[in-house]
């Protein structure tokens, strides 16, 4: 049998194989943040994946800034949720919710205030609002006496998570937003406990953690973190010490799995500024890892044989593939995805693939 036909157990979770949907923005939710009837429809599509992760969901108004995203602090989106994971467990399926913050990354006029980060930067580039694209603006430090209260929305995010019926959640410690504001030095310039050495740099990341392990027990939590490179201007000068560090402390928590988002230096979707770090991070994680970005199934395949991770989560394939596993294991040929419906509001690209 392949490698990633081979069921795995996440912490709490049993797979039945090891392809795992990896979370994808797609701005189906309404302008309120609220996850919409179709959004049930295409989880549950997919529900043969050994694990949906679901796209990222805001802990908070002040953490989230993408149009038509969702959040889960109140009880309207809440239920919205519950639609979504019933849906996809009457299919059969299992899904983590990917918790959000996106720090300097929100726009003023998304999150209703200046953003937040670990220190007064600007990220490159625009910003998506609903007026069209925005020059993004200089964020203001998060003050030690606000630390406290993030850590409590990430806390009560993951308890409203469970209440609306997901299996577990993943923090989201990647990519350039808050937590890797914090964790990576190029942005990270405090000079308190939460700044400076790579212990204090981590800090925010540690304590989130065991935040949402206290509360929903550790065997449900996951962190996704992407060593390899920039992203949203975000980078380390020194990964791979950092990273050990985090990871150590990680598998000293307990959690479930670990996903590391690294393109590769060829890739076609983000670019690595150097060859994925996995292989070399490997042994500072007891647990599951699950390797993203980039895989062809003969990838993931070799990447699993070698051992150099315990599953891969695969992003496009499963937009216009919503029974990936099955295709593959028919050797049916697969439908290739429409960029162009990527992040619009309709069901044009997101439930209509068969």
């Amino acid at each position: 049998m392949r490698k990633l036909f081979q069921p795995l157990q996440l912490g709490a979770i049993a797979m039945p194989n090891r392809f795992i949907m990896a979370p994808m923005t797609r701005a189906r939710g309404t302008r309120d943040n609220v996850p919409t009837a179709i959004m049930a429809d295409y989880y549950a599509q997919r529900a043969s994946a050994g694990v949906i992760i679901s796209e990222a969901i805001g802990i908070s108004r002040q953490g989230l800034g993408w149009p038509y995203a969702t959040g889960i602090w109140n009880a309207e989106q809440i239920a919205g949720w519950q639609r979504v994971t019933s849906a996809v467990h009457a299919a059969g399926g299992r899904i983590i919710a990917q918790l959000w913050h996106m720090g300097r990354v929100v726009h003023s006029s998304m999150g209703g205030a200046q953003p937040v980060s670990a220190s007064a930067t600007t990220a490159p580039g625009h910003a998506h609002t609903y007026a069209g694209k925005s020059a993004y603006e200089q964020a203001r430090p998060l003050d030690l006496s606000e630390i406290p209260d993030v850590i409590e929305q990430y806390r009560q995010a993951a308890r409203n998570a469970i209440n609306a019926g997901f299996d577990g959640i993943q923090l989201h410690a990647s990519n350039g937003y808050l937590i890797d504001q914090f964790l990576r030095d190029s942005d990270n310039h405090r000079t308190d406990n939460y700044g400076g050495s790579r212990q204090n740099r981590i800090r925010l990341l540690a304590e989130i953690t065991q935040a949402v392990s206290d509360e929903i027990g550790a065997s449900r939590v996951g962190v996704r973190l992407s060593p390899n490179g920039e992203t949203q201007g975000i980078r380390d000068s020194d990964p791979v010490p950092l990273f050990r560090l985090a990871l150590e402390t990680l598998s000293d928590i307990g959690i479930a799995h670990l996903e590391l988002r690294e393109p590769p230096i060829d890739g076609t979707f983000g670019v690595g500024e150097q060859p994925p770090l996995a292989q070399a991070l490997r042994g500072s994680f007891r647990g599951p890892l699950i390797l993203n970005s980039d895989f062809s199934v003969a990838r993931a395949e070799q990447a699993l044989l070698e051992g150099t991770g315990d599953a891969v989560s695969f992003g496009r394939p499963f937009i216009s593939n919503p029974d990936f596993p099955y295709r593959v294991a028919q050797g049916r040929p697969l439908t290739p995805d429409d960029r162009n419906t990527w992040f619009s509001q309709g069901r044009e690209g997101y439930t209509d693939y068969a």
